[in-house]
């Protein structure tokens, strides 16, 4: 049994611009800090294998992002890089928690990198799980598209969503079949643990998702390439770039991503997709562990 079903982690609010945040702490405060933040349309109980192994040596804190989990949702439904970067450092601000350790996941990641090249001096060592965003092909298209364009279609996706209701499933089983579809390297134990932290019961007994729908709408700005590379450089604290071979994910290495970094090392991992961490747990975790504890 793992350690974290016999003494779970402790639920806890802060608040960042009126949003009323959860995270969770693992407990033992006199260790060295180590934030984990997940990804998009995630939750912070997705953490929790990785932090019941580490938790002895660190005091580990894992939030929701807002929109996220039992985190608030947005009021206006706009969720941008600069909020999620100010519950970040509000997170770091009012526990005291700087410098810290980050391991981030995907969304995540893009929150922990950008933010430790924007306060360098509060990140100790980061790990960022597919976390540098698209690849520099994708921002390219992107980059060509007039503003308007990008406005009109993000409007149109707005209006979708705003039309759409969460979806309910009859029972958490129905969720938990959903949640294997979703990613095909997950044990049964992990989709179901997953599932259960994932969704909420609705008032005719059905079942959904915490996230809101209004997350899966990327802004329509949002840095240059040329803006991302700077905070890249300004990361002065060790970083280790994860990949899952079988991702869809475009490997920095390769890409010359890695090569704006001052002292970044790419990894990667076969039999793994986009969540390293879930598909190939021990295996991140010996390496997490060994890069964590070195000078």
């Amino acid at each position: 049994m793992l350690d974290y079903e016999a003494s779970g982690p402790t639920s806890r609010v802060y608040f960042s611009q009126r949003l009323r945040l959860h995270y969770v702490d693992w407990g033992n405060p006199g260790a060295p800090p180590l934030i984990l933040l997940h990804g998009g349309r995630d939750h912070c109980r997705n953490w929790d294998w990785v932090a019941s192994r580490l938790r002895h040596e660190w005091h580990i804190i894992a939030p929701d992002l807002r929109g996220h989990g039992d985190s608030q949702w947005s009021t206006d439904g706009y969720y941008n890089m600069p909020g999620y970067i100010y519950d970040l450092a509000q997170l770091v601000h009012q526990q005291q928690l700087a410098p810290a350790t980050i391991v981030a996941h995907s969304l995540g990641g893009n929150i922990a990198l950008r933010y430790a090249g924007i306060f360098p001096d509060n990140v100790r060592k980061l790990v960022a799980i597919e976390g540098l965003g698209p690849s520099p092909k994708v921002m390219a298209e992107r980059g060509v598209k007039p503003i308007a364009d990008r406005m009109t279609r993000w409007v149109e996706l707005q209006r979708e969503l705003a039309g759409r209701l969460p979806r309910r499933y009859a029972s958490i089983e129905e969720a938990f079949k959903r949640m294997q579809e979703a990613n095909r390297h997950l044990s049964p134990e992990q989709a179901r643990h997953l599932t259960q932290h994932g969704v909420n019961q609705n008032e005719d007994g059905t079942y959904s998702w915490k996230f809101d729908n209004y997350v899966r709408v990327w802004p329509p700005y949002d840095l240059t390439q040329a803006e991302l590379e700077e905070l890249w450089a300004r990361i002065a604290c060790p970083t280790l770039l994860v990949y899952g071979k079988e991702s869809w994910a475009s490997n920095p290495a390769e890409d010359g991503r890695a090569a704006h970094f001052q002292n970044a090392q790419v990894v990667l991992f076969e039999k793994a997709g986009h969540w390293v961490h879930h598909d190939q747990l021990g295996a991140f975790l010996d390496t997490v562990s060994k890069f964590l504890v070195r000078p």
